[in-house]
């Protein structure tokens, strides 16, 4: 009997992990590696945030909290749902977390069953389908059948749902794509929750504030309020407050699985960091305007590797709607030749060999479950996407 569980050989580690650490240590081997790998913003986190760490520290605001969150930070949650999002909960209807992350998690542990499904749009983020497999349920993965292969329709996921389907999770605006879902996209799979009660909504709402040109961010439980107690409504500062390595995520949810995910927690990791939980109840109730300007830069950002990239021969790059990546397709490369002959055969191919010839470090398609992509964070400086762009156009040219 070997040591490590069956449960764990079935999943993969995290791609985008794997190449950010892979870009790092090329890196510190000394080579000129441009890494656009992870997901996290390069602007520092503001200043009235990290005075209100200091502050609780100063206070001696040091020790372990309640497992699920400080009441004064679930009632800074409440006061954001209601303020931004029309939605009205309760501190027993909100968690928090060490991340988003971990709100994900502890939901799929405390209500998925070997038999359940879950039905994820594809492209996905990476640990969707990775929590789902640990919980030894099903991932079932929903492609867009219409124009845009990115995004799903109301009867793509009508024809997905089975009756061992227990949760839909929803990513908008969703990594890696971008892809976002307005309130009418939200209508129309509020009309197929409600022919189907068995099916519950995951909504993963961590891009809410970067969202570019006309689309209005939307999320379920505005739309579609009678369902309530079917949603969990996933949230944090990691994003578009740029607090990444703060490690604070969040969720509202019916009570009994609110109450479930709080079990969980407390036989992982308890509590989440206390200074940070205070730190968050001053980006939640603080000034937003610092979130104008990177959204500006994020907008800039987007449009300059967006362009660079379908001047390029071979690779096709649709705008993305928020987050911060683009997801290219480089369908036209599959079958071209290396100048040391190998064939570019899928998307790994063409990002290790962007990686080896360019150094520049993204994330295959497959990882995100749709063939043949790659993504991008477009979450730096701008003279840094200028290099990039230009190193990927160099490797492309390169092909025959």
């Amino acid at each position: 009997m070997g040591l490590i569980s069956e449960r764990l050989n079935r999943i993969a580690p995290s791609p985008t992990v794997s190449i950010a650490d892979m870009a790092l240590n090329m890196k510190a081997a000394g080579r000129k590696v441009i890494g656009l790998a992870a997901g996290e913003p390069d602007f520092d986190t503001p200043q009235h945030i990290k005075d209100a760490a200091n502050a609780a520290m100063k206070a001696g605001k040091t020790k372990y909290t309640q497992v699920d969150g400080i009441p004064e930070l679930k009632q800074a949650i409440c006061r954001k749902f209601a303020r931004e999002n029309n939605v009205s909960c309760t501190a027993d209807m909100i968690t928090v977390s060490t991340g988003g992350k971990q709100v994900l998690f502890n939901a799929l542990m405390a209500s998925l069953n070997p038999s359940d499904e879950v039905i994820i749009p594809t492209p996905y983020w990476v640990s969707f389908a990775g929590i789902v497999e640990i919980c030894e349920a099903k991932p079932v993965f929903v492609k867009g059948s219409g124009a845009n292969p990115m995004k799903i329709s109301a009867e793509d996921l009508e024809a997905a749902i089975t009756p061992n389907s227990k949760w839909l999770i929803l990513n908008s605006p969703s990594n890696p794509g971008g892809v976002g879902y307005d309130a009418d996209d939200l209508m129309a799979f509020a009309a197929v929750m409600r022919r189907h009660p068995q099916l519950h909504l995951i909504s993963d709402d961590i891009y809410e504030h970067l969202v570019y040109d006309d689309f209005k961010f939307a999320t379920m439980a505005t739309i579609a309020p009678d369902l309530q107690d079917r949603i969990l409504t996933v949230n944090g500062v990691s994003k578009s407050y740029c607090m990444t390595g703060w490690r604070i995520g969040y969720g509202s949810g019916p009570v009994p699985l609110i109450k479930a995910m709080a079990k969980v927690q407390s036989q992982s990791t308890s509590s989440p960091n206390s200074m940070a939980q205070y730190a968050a109840i001053a980006a939640l109730d603080g000034p937003l305007d610092f979130m104008a300007e990177n959204r500006a830069a994020f907008a800039r950002r987007r449009q300059l590797v967006c362009e660079a990239l379908n001047n390029i021969d071979g690779i096709d790059c649709p705008l993305p709607d928020g987050a911060f990546y683009v997801y290219p397709s480089i369908a036209k490369l599959i079958g071209k030749k290396r100048p040391d002959g190998k064939i570019i055969e899928s998307d790994s191919d063409f990002v290790s060999y962007l990686l080896e010839a360019g150094e520049v470090a993204v994330v295959p398609g497959v990882a995100f479950g749709l063939s043949p992509y790659f993504r991008i964070s477009y979450a730096a400086a701008d003279d840094v996407l200028a290099d990039a762009m230009q190193r990927i156009a160099k490797v492309t040219a390169s092909l025959s």
